[in-house]
């Protein structure tokens, strides 16, 4: 590798928003919060919408993760698909 052109790569915490689950592994990503470690180190805590923890395809539950309202804007743009469909017919 070609050195001073990368990125830091430290331990850092990820937690699982749904969840709360956290895990620790190797990052490069930054973050603004810290939190105490098991180990008693302190440690740059990112939370992240889905990890293995909660997403579907690990936990063989089907759900609809909507943080940001992408679902309400999609369906106020273009209508219920489903509703629509069933008044044509």
């Amino acid at each position: 590798m070609k050195p001073g052109i990368h990125p830091d790569y430290r331990p850092v915490v990820f937690e699982d928003a749904s969840t709360g689950k956290q895990f620790l592994t190797g990052s490069t990503a930054g973050a603004d919060r810290t939190v105490v470690w098991s180990d008693g180190n302190t440690y740059p805590l990112l939370i992240v919408d889905v990890t293995a923890d909660s997403h579907p395809f690990w936990t063989g539950a089907n759900r609809l993760l909507d943080t940001q309202g992408r679902v309400e804007k999609f369906e106020r743009k273009y209508g219920k698909r489903g509703a629509r469909a069933r008044k044509e017919s």
